[in-house]
């Protein structure tokens, strides 16, 4: 069989014939060159995006001493999801993606860039710190779409979900590297951490300048109110899509325990700056191992399953790791958490992708991003909140058992996710 890697759609081919070709479902997605740039720009913008969570709180709460600030800096960065979702998926839809993904990659820089002269100042200003964030958000709201749109238009069908299952674990690499090196490198002080940031934040932009150019969409409609909802009628007229999304957002909301790690690290576990990098990214290393497991073995039956024992075990995990008071018990029980996340990721991304024609991709993956988008960073402010006026550990173990909750009622709630078997074969409408 000829090398997949050099399988490059002719000009006059038809937009989506690559996803037909007759590929070997065993080929690694790597010998696709086009996934092979996605996984590389994935890796370097997201190792930057996590360095820089990490130095973020550590510098705010370095300068405050405040669990609420900490909370803050979730809440800022919600704002760019909530006003800009159905812009995103327009823009994903119709216009070039590639070039997208350029133009995200260049704010991210200067962001970064930013707080590097924000953090040689004397006094640094928290309000500065967090508008620039809110650049970062913003490049990040216009980047989720667009990439998890490219996946299934440049991989062949038959290998889309060992491909995806690739895609997520880049992103699971970049959540281990990432926060340790960020970690790390505080010791030479936040703004050479902001600066090793903007390096990877560059790398990434090089690798979009190298990607292949995507297939163009067909005809579009013009935009008006139909065109710009149509993404969420999409997903309200698919009960297992829209079931998996309001899974991961309940999960996202309940389960987040990065906003709290500061804490944990500095005054329950005393491990200082260094251990709160190793703490954020157990779960990372957690989601690799399982993610190993799955490109081997995908999930081909019960994929409702195993997509609800993922985000139990997220709950419990979360619910260990609030209790803990032991470092390695703490790091056993993030890495469940990142296992049980994989999974059900894995499972999820999976289902919506096929399920969703190409040419709507953009918009429904802009309404998926908005669960993480959002999710994760109310998670943090609501973490924060509830830390301030009950305790670190309280908060903790009450969001893990919000999550169970969650688990044993979605069956009922969205019976047709509990019906999913295939994830990756058309869900019935």
């Amino acid at each position: 069989m000829a090398d997949v890697a050099e399988v490059e759609r002719p000009e006059d081919a038809e937009p989506t014939s690559i996803t037909n070709l007759p590929i070997d479902p065993a080929t690694s997605p790597f010998r696709v060159r086009a996934f092979r740039f996605l996984f590389i720009t994935r890796v370097a913008s997201t190792t930057a995006n996590q360095m820089l969570a990490v130095v973020v709180s550590w510098h705010v709460y370095e300068l405050t001493n405040s669990p609420l600030h900490l909370g803050m800096i979730g809440l800022v960065q919600v704002l760019p999801p909530l006003l800009l979702i159905l812009l995103t998926g327009q823009v994903a839809d119709r216009y070039n993606r590639r070039m997208v993904l350029r133009c995200c990659y260049a704010a991210a820089l200067c962001s970064s860039t930013g707080l590097v002269l924000l953090a040689l100042t004397p006094q640094p200003s928290l309000v500065a710190i967090y508008v620039l964030l809110v650049l970062n958000s913003t490049a990040r709201v216009f980047e989720q779409p667009v990439m998890q749109s490219l996946v299934p238009a440049l991989v062949p069908r038959s290998i889309l979900s060992r491909a995806i299952a690739a895609h997520v674990s880049a992103r699971q690499l970049s959540v281990l590297v990432g926060p340790s090196i960020g970690g790390v490198l505080y010791a030479f002080g936040a703004a050479f951490d902001y600066g090793a940031c903007a390096m990877l934040f560059l790398a990434a932009s090089v690798a979009g300048f190298l990607l292949p150019n995507p297939p163009v969409l067909g005809e579009r409609d013009k935009v008006s109110w139909s065109t710009v909802l149509a993404g969420f009628r999409f997903i309200g007229s698919t009960p297992p899509v829209l079931g998996a999304m309001l899974l991961d957002l309940m999960a996202t909301l309940f389960g987040s325990v990065n906003a709290l790690l500061p804490i944990y690290a500095r005054d329950i576990l005393d491990v200082g700056a260094w251990g709160a990098g190793i703490l954020r990214s157990a779960p990372a290393l957690g989601a690799l191992i399982a993610a190993a497991v799955l490109a081997h073995t995908p999930v081909r039956r019960s994929g409702g399953f195993f997509m609800l024992a993922g985000v139990a075990i997220l709950g419990a995990g979360t619910i260990v790791f609030g209790f803990s008071q032991y470092l390695v018990l703490s790091i056993a029980a993030l890495m469940a958490m990142g296992g049980g996340d994989m999974m059900s990721s894995v499972v999820r991304q999976t289902l919506i992708q096929v399920t969703t024609p190409d040419g709507m991709r953009g918009r429904v993956s802009a309404v998926s991003a908005l669960s993480y988008g959002t999710g994760g960073p109310f998670g943090q402010f609501r973490a924060g909140v509830m830390a301030d006026a009950l305790g670190p550990i309280s908060t903790v173990v009450i969001g893990g058992c919000a999550v169970l909750a969650t688990v044993a009622l979605w069956p009922w709630l969205f019976p047709a996710l509990r019906r999913v078997d295939r994830p990756d074969e058309v869900q019935p409408r």
